[in-house]
């Protein structure tokens, strides 16, 4: 008896630590997240997805007469890089799974299929045991409520953000909020909880794009380059987010070229009026005053936010966007 035990015990402690190592791998679902221990300034980042603006009416216009804002003020403040591209869908909610997961993937456009990949405000959470008042979602577009979970087996329902999306911030279904009043919602959750994580979308020009009615169109540009300065002015004012918080401007998707089916009206294929995105970037560790044209993705948006607030996004393909950084 005695001898059987002084093999059983091993084996048994071996199965144990098998056991254990699978059950901890399976915990991930993806290869660990590292903690990357950078020394940067950044302690906040905000993304701005203003939905469905063409490059052609962005920074592809050499007057830049429709983002007076961002061209006469931030510009000089950052970076705009003029070859930035959605490679995956080009519809909403494509582009903002691209955005958040780092990972492209052909999902259900309304809203009723939820990514299947966690997304970077998971990891995040999960690598730093945030608070999930911490981490925001903030949308214009009800349907857009999905980006706050997965399908991921060991991720549903885990190391979710706050959520704030459509009507009232109801989600799903309650139909598409004004954007001036997610301007409002927005800033009045930073100023409450001060999130270090925030995601907020701006439904024009999309909504008004699929109009057809082109001066309709043009006026959603106009409204959302505005919305982006107050978003960067309250930023720069606020002492919770004052030289420490990091902001991206850019598109989930573009609009056909002119010649390219029903032009701006409509959206979805690979032509370059569809993939093509304007990009802006503003930080205390990127520099200032600078237009570049260095080929990235939207997958890269989220591995350089990793890289700023210290950790590693596994699973990516994505690049750091190193060439926005100062002094490196």
């Amino acid at each position: 008896m005695l001898r059987t035990s002084k093999f059983l015990i091993p084996i048994l402690l071996f199965i144990f630590v098998i056991v254990s190592s699978c059950n901890h791998e399976n915990d991930w679902g993806y290869p660990p997240i590292n903690i990357t221990h950078q020394e940067y300034k950044t302690r906040n980042v905000i993304i701005i997805v203003v939905d469905g603006q063409r490059y052609s009416e962005g920074w592809g216009d050499s007057t830049h007469q429709y983002i007076p804002r961002m061209a006469g003020i931030l510009s000089q403040e950052g970076v705009v890089n003029t070859s930035f591209y959605n490679m995956g869908g080009t519809y909403t909610l494509a582009g903002h799974t691209a955005l958040t997961t780092v990972i492209y993937q052909t999902i259900n456009n309304g809203g009723l299929e939820y990514p299947t990949n966690p997304s970077i405000f998971q990891y995040w959470n999960q690598a730093f045991h945030n608070n999930p008042i911490k981490s925001w979602i903030i949308t214009s577009k009800d349907k857009l409520a999905v980006l706050g979970d997965c399908t991921g087996s060991q991720w549903k329902g885990k190391y979710t953000p706050s959520v704030n999306s459509g009507v009232d911030g109801l989600g799903l279904a309650s139909g598409y909020r004004e954007d001036s009043l997610t301007l409002k919602t927005a800033i009045e959750i930073m100023k409450k909880n001060h999130p270090n994580l925030v995601l907020i979308n701006f439904r024009e020009p999309d909504y008004s794009g699929h109009t057809g009615i082109w001066k309709d169109y043009i006026e959603g540009v106009r409204k959302s380059d505005e919305y982006v300065y107050r978003i960067w002015q309250f930023l720069n004012e606020d002492r919770n987010y004052k030289n420490t918080t990091t902001i991206f401007v850019t598109n989930d998707h573009g609009r056909h070229l002119d010649n390219v089916a029903d032009g701006f009206a409509s959206h979805g294929d690979d032509c370059e009026g569809c993939r093509h995105l304007n990009f802006y970037a503003f930080g205390p560790d990127f520099r200032k005053g600078k237009v570049i044209s260095i080929y990235h993705e939207q997958i890269d948006i989220s591995v350089t936010i990793a890289e700023l607030l210290g950790f590693t996004l596994p699973n990516s393909k994505g690049k750091v966007m190193s060439e926005l950084f100062g002094n490196r």
